[in-house]
């Protein structure tokens, strides 16, 4: 089901292509990342499994919430060129964890100019602004959930030690993207408690959930599994969340939650040529740094 190839496949589609700035994430030699090269965090988004079922996941936490729905929906390519929208969002997360810190707080202080010109109301009325800082607290703690949680559930069990680490880890990045970010998973768990009066179910979830499963993100013969990961990412949605959205019955069987945690498994053991071993070389540890257990 899973290979070298169709992991190399997904962990290219999702951070290279046209219109991307070229990254070198070997350079400049030596410079640190903003999270650790030994960090939980550098961990998880190495593995594409992860990294792609995460990502699901998150976007479907963000579209609950109105006005960030309506800010994506209104404001980017999503609906109607999602892969480049993916890759985008796919080579921010790469930097933001494996990029040189010159380099990712270059690229993080873009997005939020880019942010600064983005606002609106929903169709309920509710103005927004994508740099609100509650907007861009849920964004950041969605993000981080998704990933966590896809690793956590369908790679390698993390303990509770590991998972607080993971989210104070993830603490100066949120800052620089103007966010407050949960230092552990009970300041996570607040979060979430905390926005679902906000959230609401909305028909935009299920076209968001078509669109994806219709984008050639894996190969043609490969679709089968694309979609399994897609209800893969809808089965690690929160259960009272999950209900809002109305997503009860568009996760796994039984059966699909073992094909997917094989599928994970093999990916974690793929030393795969891009940022996570990139990063390595930059700072001069060895090739198979990240697959040692």
């Amino acid at each position: 089901m899973f290979s070298e190839s169709l992991g190399s496949h997904l962990t290219r589609r999702l951070t290279t292509g046209a219109g991307l700035p070229e990254i070198d994430f070997r350079a400049p030699r030596g410079e640190a990342a903003l999270v650790p090269a030994d960090s939980v965090s550098w961990r998880i988004f190495k593995n594409p499994v992860a990294l792609f079922v995460g990502g699901i996941a998150a976007v479907l936490l963000e579209l609950a919430e109105p006005r960030v729905r309506t800010g994506v929906w209104e404001h980017t390519s999503f609906r109607n060129n999602p892969v480049p929208r993916m890759k985008r969002t796919g080579l921010a997360a790469m930097v933001t964890i494996y990029g040189a810190r010159s380099v990712a707080t270059k690229m993080i202080a873009g997005v939020c100019r880019l942010h600064d010109h983005i606002a609106g109301a929903t169709p309920a009325g509710v103005a927004y602004r994508a740099n609100d800082p509650e907007l861009l607290d849920w964004v950041h703690v969605t993000a981080a959930f998704g990933f966590l949680e896809a690793y956590s559930a369908f790679v390698h069990s993390l303990t509770p030690e590991e998972r607080d680490r993971y989210y104070a880890e993830g603490t100066t990045a949120a800052a620089l993207y103007g966010a407050q970010a949960p230092r552990d998973a009970a300041g996570q768990w607040a979060m979430f408690a905390r926005m679902m009066p906000k959230l609401e179910r909305s028909d935009i979830v299920f076209e968001f959930l078509d669109i994806v499963g219709r984008a050639p993100i894996l190969p043609l013969l490969s679709r089968p599994t694309q979609s399994l990961f897609i209800r893969a990412a809808v089965e690690i949605v929160p259960p009272d969340i999950r209900a809002l959205l109305g997503l009860q019955e568009c996760g796994l069987r039984n059966w699909e939650t073992m094909a997917v945690k094989s599928a994970g498994a093999v990916a974690e053991h793929l030393r795969l040529s891009g940022p996570a071993t990139q990063a390595c070389e930059r700072l001069g540890l060895p090739a198979d740094y990240l697959y040692r257990r």
